[in-house]
């Protein structure tokens, strides 16, 4: 096999004065951050103090190592900022073919810093870049952008009107219906001035062993076909995410009117067999993922996430209307989980209902800035602390918490205070052997085991979001497989503890930035209503509150692990370990 020494090619974008250089990343940094979310970290950690909105706080698009290779299901790219939402350090891994079109310009990052003074089109074409004046109306649909922005034949990514309105959530929407999600990153683009990114590239990409690239992607792809969760009669090759619905259901952990019960008895009107039935939808992928998980009727089909807050959280079992949210969300490009949750807290706070229609008006008025729209831009945590009820939001460091009631998965409960951008499901994922029961079973109703379970499950999903895989190929297949396909494609000896090394050392990275910028303990709690109220029983399940005193020794137990101290900042011994991170 062909070695070579790894490093990670920066566009160094200033928008300010109109310039842009390639530079290469430390073979080191290269090694010990990986790419995508990893290296997103390491040159956040730079500028720890940034406000997000600030001219000079970097806004960053970064590939993995496989992406543009033929390892299955590793084409994505992540968007890093720090959030105006949160303030914390954010990431979010989207797909479409900003990936591959970046890794084809010869591309792997890039790094973008100050604020242009006119709206402007970021344009990257092979080796060459430039600077293109922007002329569509700021509250152009999102869909119109793209449409205009087809003639260029690249891919792209955009900022909606929510973005330039100031929405804390606004999202970056790649090719279309791919959104950065999480966080208000969208926001971070539009404070640049920043309308769109067009990316154009005909490079090829070469593996340093083909051979072995082709073994590691055979066995990833027969692991895919053995897997249950992936294709499945169930699974999510056939019903995309939409497929959670009634296992949350059943298991009584559907987020429910705000999250005062964990039951919706309509949730049928919007679960998988529903959504075939009534949309006949049709499948389709990232480049290079056979899983094509996405689906689209005669609209986009919303995710699972989207469907149960939309849903479930709002009481609302109108799907038509469910669908419409989603679209409007994506046209004005915004995160469909904070637009919903903060739509169910102001419910509420007013002891009102929004559902069907007047959901969906709710959903307009966030878009268009009328009626509540300002007051529901805010995101549910400063909507609920400028309406003097700041203990309805349901968030952690802000961000709000997902489709998966903590009640009802308590390694769930741990990781969405842990997680280093807020309340997050994909962090850790422990619903996949909590609830999913892959690799293997874990009770779901217990923290024994669960600060380590977790701390290595972020260790893992900080590798997957630094590679450029897919998490949901981590049902079937194993970092084992995908150690062996980063070797095979970029000449780097490496196996899964050195993955997990690295995966440890990124999101240590993230925890000590968020430090830095005044997170400790006291922000990695849940809000007090999952330790005082119960969820709703079943049939043979009962869901009782969160045992206060047995999760804070959980949280306990993670910080030794992580190499914290008990008020959550880390050790200095820890810090000192993280003194590569320094090196520039």
């Amino acid at each position: 096999m062909r070695s070579r020494e790894y490093r990670i090619r920066a566009l160094f974008v200033r928008l300010q004065e109109k310039n842009a250089a390639v530079s290469e990343v430390p073979s080191d940094i290269s090694r010990a951050f990986l790419g995508g979310r990893g290296i997103g970290s390491w040159l956040m950690s730079a500028c720890p103090g940034l406000n997000p909105l600030d001219e000079q706080a970097p806004l960053i698009f970064s590939t993995g190592p496989l992406t543009g290779s033929r390892i299955p299901s590793s084409d994505r790219m992540v968007i890093s900022a720090f959030s105006p939402l949160t303030n914390t350090v954010c990431s979010a891994s989207v797909g479409g073919g900003l990936g591959l079109a970046l890794k084809r310009a010869g591309i792997d990052l890039v790094h973008i810093s100050g604020r242009s003074e006119e709206p402007v089109l970021l344009v990257i074409d092979g080796g060459q870049v430039s600077f293109e004046r922007y002329d569509l109306p700021p509250d152009t649909p999102v869909s119109g952008i793209f449409d205009r922005l087809r003639r260029m034949k690249g891919s792209a990514a955009v900022a909606g009107r929510a973005a330039f309105e100031g929405c804390r959530y606004a999202s970056v929407m790649v090719d279309g219906t791919f959104a950065s999600g999480r966080g208000g990153l969208g926001l971070v683009m539009a404070s640049k001035n920043l309308r769109a990114v067009v990316v154009r590239g005909k490079g090829g990409f070469e593996s340093c062993d083909p051979a072995g690239e082709e073994n590691a992607r055979r066995d990833i792809i027969r692991l895919f076909d053995a897997s249950p969760a992936i294709t499945g009669r169930s699974g999510i090759k056939h019903y995309g995410t939409s497929t959670l619905v009634d296992l949350m259901a059943s298991r009584r952990m559907m987020p429910t009117a705000n999250f005062r019960r964990t039951y919706f008895e309509d949730y049928r009107s919007f679960c998988a067999a529903r959504i075939r039935e009534r949309t006949h939808p049709k499948h389709y992928a990232c480049p290079g993922c056979p899983i094509a998980c996405k689906q689209k009727g005669l609209s986009e089909i919303p995710e699972f996430e989207t469907l149960s807050h939309f849903g479930a959280l709002n009481e609302n079992a109108d799907l038509g209307a469910i669908i419409e949210a989603n679209r409007l969300c994506n046209e004005a490009g915004m995160d469909t989980i904070t637009a919903a949750s903060t739509i169910a807290c102001l419910a509420e706070i007013r002891n009102e209902r929004y559902a069907g229609e007047a959901l969906v008006e709710k959903v307009r008025e966030i878009a268009y800035g009328h009626g509540d729209g300002p007051l529901l831009r805010l995101g549910s945590a400063g909507l609920a602390n400028k309406l003097g009820e700041p203990d309805r939001s349901m968030s952690v460091k802000s961000l709000e918490i997902p489709a998966y009631d903590p009640r009802g998965a308590y390694g769930m409960a741990l990781a969405y205070c842990t997680s280093t951008r807020g309340a997050c499901h994909l962090r850790a994922y422990p619903i996949s052997h909590e609830i999913l029961r892959k690799p293997v079973a874990t009770d779901r109703f217990s923290f024994s085991g669960k600060a380590r379970i977790i701390k290595i499950s972020e260790d893992l999903n900080a590798v997957i979001d630094s590679i450029g895989a897919c998490k949901f190929a981590f049902f079937g297949a194993s970092l084992e497989e995908y150690a062996k396909g980063l070797s095979a494609v970029t000449g780097l000896d490496c196996d899964t503890q050195d993955l997990l090394a690295a995966g440890d050392a990124i999101y240590t990275l993230e925890r000590h930035i968020n430090n830095l910028r005044g997170f400790d303990r006291k922000d990695d709690m849940l809000p007090s209503r999952f330790f005082t109220e119960p969820g709703t029983h079943g049939p043979g399940i009962e869901i009782p509150p969160i045992d206060r005193g047995a999760f804070e020794e959980t949280l306990d137990r993670y910080y030794r692990i992580r190499g914290c101290k008990p008020d959550g900042t880390l050790t200095g011994e820890r810090i000192g370990e993280l003194n590569i991170c320094r090196s520039r």
